[in-house]
């Protein structure tokens, strides 16, 4: 991801769920002095970003990021207490341990 996609994702993190425009992306993304000398700067960044599927957009040329996808099954729980728990003979069905996630 090179800086100019940095500056869209950033500022569209800002948004949540919210469609921006084009537009005002540029505008507001990488600050005025970017925006006067080049409007149209985050056309390409914006295509690339679509393409990798990181940026979802609507008919009326709006963008924003794409919603994480949440698996309602899973639950987290704690390291310490699932030991407690599987040393009780008890397994939880779903459990995410974060221990799982951290790279070595």
């Amino acid at each position: 991801m090179d800086a100019d996609e940095r500056d869209i994702y950033h500022y569209l993190q800002t948004f949540g769920e919210q469609f921006v425009h084009a537009k005002e992306i540029a505008r507001r993304a990488a600050g005025k002095k970017r925006f006067s000398t080049e409007p149209e700067w985050a056309r390409e960044p914006l295509s690339r970003l679509t393409d990798r599927g990181v940026v979802e957009s609507d008919m009326q040329s709006r963008f924003r990021l794409k919603p994480e996808k949440h698996n309602k099954n899973q639950k987290w729980i704690a390291p310490d207490i699932n030991k407690i728990l599987q040393y009780g003979g008890v397994h939880v069905e779903g459990a995410h341990n974060i221990e799982e996630q951290l790279p070595e």
